[in-house]
């Protein structure tokens, strides 16, 4: 129990790190678009299928290792509250378009990055 929240702890400052680095480098970039986010939660949803496949070939691993990986690293990258804030933002600004491009490209991106992930997973490994 001690190491599970050890690990999932860890890896979410980690992650919350990286997240954070996106931030800073390419919100800049793009003051009206926050890319940062968005770059973070596709990244994350790509990795995150890498693991996920990963963990399910890889029974002898300890549940930790899982826990560091997944629940702490990438979930501490990946955002919804985030990506929420900045959608409601855009849409309270007026710009609804804007928004509504916003979230499509966080859910369809992130979902299909993460199935990107699972499919270069079985490539690589057979």
């Amino acid at each position: 129990m001690v190491a599970g929240f050890a690990a999932v702890g860890i890896g979410a400052a980690l992650g919350a790190w990286l997240r954070w680095g996106f931030q800073v480098w390419l919100n800049p970039r793009m003051p009206l678009f926050p890319f940062g986010t968005l770059a973070a939660n596709l990244v994350g949803g790509y990795l995150v299928g890498i693991a996920v496949a990963y963990f399910m070939a890889r029974h002898d691993l300890a549940p930790e290792v899982r826990l560091f990986v997944v629940t702490g690293v990438l979930g501490g990258l990946t955002t919804f509250s985030s990506f929420s804030a900045e959608v409601v933002e855009l849409l309270m600004r007026g710009d609804f378009a804007l928004g509504a491009l916003l979230a499509f490209a966080h859910l369809a991106g992130s979902l299909v990055l993460t199935f990107a992930g699972f499919a270069t997973f079985r490539l690589l490994a057979g």
